[in-house]
């Protein structure tokens, strides 16, 4: 491996466990707060989403969660609880871009009216968003082909044909199968070693 993949490797936003990436932050390493931010884009915009805000809420959403971390980090005791923490911190951000939007159309018209509670967030969704992260940072753990095959075979609908996912990667059509075997069983593992059953 060459030198410069070795660097790109070692600097994988999934190569740092969550407790040297609170530790790094804390200390003021740059580095260190943007492979965190790389690290769980994908889940703290994945709650706004499933709360169907509009992309510019969503975005604001993710800033203010984001902004609350910088903030709170130093607070956080348990760094293997970050991935819930910040679901829940983006959980009360949606809640409280729809209390604004109520209050421009409600409140407006009835000011007497008491603020709506923000409820607790549904296990569903923190199982969910959960599963959805750890199946992230498996697919990241993946050599650059076997997640492309793991993309193409899986994350594509409609699925693509053999034969076109074979051209795309430059392999035989009569080596997918056995490759995406592989692929699979390197996923499982890694999705074993996060604790997803």
């Amino acid at each position: 491996m060459s030198p410069v993949l070795a660097k790109r490797k070692k600097k994988a936003p999934g190569a740092w466990t969550d407790e040297r990436l609170v530790k790094e932050c804390l200390s003021g390493k740059e580095e260190a707060w943007s492979l965190l931010i790389e690290k769980y884009k994908a889940l703290i915009y994945s709650i706004p989403v499933k709360y169907r805000l509009p992309p510019h809420e969503a975005a604001e959403v993710f800033q203010a969660t984001c902004v609350e971390l910088l903030n709170r980090l130093p607070e956080l005791r348990e760094p293997r609880a970050l991935p819930k923490w910040l679901m829940q911190v983006a959980h009360h951000q949606c809640h409280r871009w729809k209390r604004q939007q109520q209050r421009l159309v409600s409140r407006d018209a009835d000011p007497s009216l008491p603020d709506p509670k923000t409820p607790a967030i549904a296990e569903t969704l923190v199982q969910q968003t959960q599963e959805e992260q750890m199946l992230r940072e498996a697919m990241a753990a993946l050599s650059p082909q076997c997640r492309r095959l793991v993309e193409l075979l899986f994350f594509e609908t409609p699925a693509r044909p053999y034969a076109e996912v074979a051209a795309q990667l430059g392999l035989a059509v009569g080596s997918i199968g056995f490759t995406r075997q592989k692929c699979m069983d390197r996923l499982r593992k890694h999705l074993g070693e996060l604790g997803f059953d």
